[in-house]
């Protein structure tokens, strides 16, 4: 490579940081719009309803936006990453049935509490189970990252950790634990909508619910603040609390007498059919295959230039700089969870950057796909026979030509299967993008069976659609594989 092209490509590189670091804004100015996260899988305070997600703090944030004439938009992530989206900005305000605790005081700022709830417990109907004391010993099932998680911990026995609440009573239901500790409001709206569930008549422990705000926003919090205590006097926050409070019919009583056929009839009914439930599955299979696209050829491109760079240092020597920094690359990559270089990249990398969560997602797996293959590729090199480009070198090619014309094309059909692999890895990798408020397939299944209760189908709904998707990719590498195989002939 010359001394003008390595120039070049460093212009070009501070160039990029430069127009990144420019296009930084200042989350902490006031804005026309204000962006509240949530984890849509709490009902009644938070869930989806067709294509919006309302409920409690939904209804109350879009109330605070109207009287303030600003502009809302909600996004949903997993409970997980909510605080941190209000500590670096990403978010302005975060509502999701958060409970006011001391630890969490001193990162967030909270707003006046709107709401008393108590941990409940809840077993199956036939349990032995009475009290707090009852549990020890037993298995309990939690929300993550949520006080009644805090409780058991502290005070009964280290519990069974569940995404949301909606597959923690599911466990129960199905007898994989045997009790579930959640919030007052959403644990009955779980026990109407599942036969054979009841709800103790004890409450471990009380708490306040608040919205949270990034500290130094204090023009923010007053405003949220200001506005609840006109929404308190005027009777609205009661009307909103009124309006998710109402009874609903058990789902599960209207398949009780049924037959298998007709149970499964209807569970399909409630799931994909009613209110167009299967759009949540389709929108998130073409976010997941725009992810997986985009990620594999950003991953090719990394790894073939990784690849050739610490190959050609193997064999000659050279590039002992670039060398180095690819092997801190591929020990960095391979050596972390890609869960945690997604929230790394969007909350630590890009924290100050508004940027779309679907390019963070590409970036994020993109390079972690380039590390693995920049390995497959690079052993397909070392495969091929050294007596290779001695014959390139001894016809007067320069080892550039040599590698591209000679080693290049033969590695590439020995290492193809393994390629093949890591795409459908990586496809299947794209399933925590819901950490960071992607509706991607998996996040799609999650929010029907947050809407009803039925985590069955939902699951293998989406189970079923990634096999699909990965034998129509096998057979694809196959046909490849066969065309490539008869050009040896």
């Amino acid at each position: 490579m010359s001394r003008f092209v390595q120039h070049r490509w460093l212009v070009l590189l501070l160039a990029s940081f430069a127009f990144l670091f420019s296009s930084c804004d200042d989350k902490t100015e006031q804005r026309e719009k204000l962006i509240m996260v949530t984890s849509a899988t709490f009902p009644p305070y938070e869930f989806y309803q067709g294509e919006h997600i309302v409920g409690i703090d939904a209804d109350m944030v879009r109330e605070i936006a109207r009287r303030n004439n600003i502009d809302l938009i909600i996004e949903d992530m997993a409970f997980d990453s909510i605080i941190a989206a209000i500590q670096t900005g990403k978010a302005d305000v975060a509502a999701s049935g958060i409970t006011v605790t001391e630890d969490r005081k001193k990162q967030i700022d909270f707003t006046t509490s709107y709401v008393k709830a108590d941990q409940v417990i809840i077993v199956r109907e036939d349990s032995t189970i009475d009290g707090a004391d009852a549990m020890k010993g037993k298995r309990i099932g939690v929300q993550h990252g949520t006080t009644g998680d805090t409780y058991v911990t502290t005070n009964i026995c280290e519990p069974e950790r569940f995404q949301d609440g909606a597959l923690a009573v599911a466990s129960l239901a199905t007898g994989k634990i045997d009790a579930v500790v959640l919030d007052s409001a959403p644990a009955k709206k779980h026990v109407e909508r599942n036969v054979g569930l009841k709800i103790l008549p004890v409450s471990l422990a009380s708490e306040e619910y608040a919205m949270a705000i990034r500290k130094n926003r204090p023009e923010l919090l007053k405003m949220i603040n200001d506005t609840l205590t006109a929404m308190q006097a005027d009777g609205t926050m009661d009307a909103i609390t009124a309006k998710y409070q109402s009874k609903e019919a058990k789902e599960a009583d209207k398949a009780k007498s049924k037959g298998f056929g007709e149970w499964l009839s209807h569970s399909f009914e409630v799931n994909f059919l009613k209110d167009d439930r299967w759009k949540y599955l389709m929108n998130g299979f073409w976010v997941t295959i725009e992810i997986s696209f985009c990620a594999v050829l950003m991953g090719l491109i990394i790894g073939f230039l990784v690849a050739v760079i610490r190959s050609t240092h193997d064999q000659t020597g050279r590039h002992k700089i670039l060398n180095f920094l690819c092997h801190i690359y591929l020990t960095v990559v391979r050596g972390t969870p890609v869960v945690v270089q997604l929230l790394i990249i969007y909350f630590v990398i890009f924290a100050a950057v508004d940027i779309s969560k679907v390019l963070v997602a590409i970036v994020a797996f993109g390079i972690n796909s380039g590390a693995y293959v920049a390995e497959i590729i690079r052993s397909g090199i070392m495969a091929v026979d050294r007596g290779q480009m001695e014959a390139g070198r001894s016809l007067g090619l320069s080892y550039g030509a040599t590698m591209r014309s000679v080693i290049l094309p033969q590695a590439f059909k020995n290492v193809l299967p393994a390629l093949g692999n890591e795409f459908i890895v990586l496809l299947k990798e794209t399933s925590v993008c819901g950490y960071i408020a992607l509706q991607d397939l998996t996040k799609g299944g999650d929010i029907i069976r947050s809407q009803t209760y039925d985590a069955f189908l939902p699951l293998i709904a989406v189970a079923l659609i990634y096999l699909i998707v990965v034998v129509c990719l096998s057979q694809l590498l196959k046909k490849l594989e066969t065309r490539l195989k008869k050009n040896e002939r």
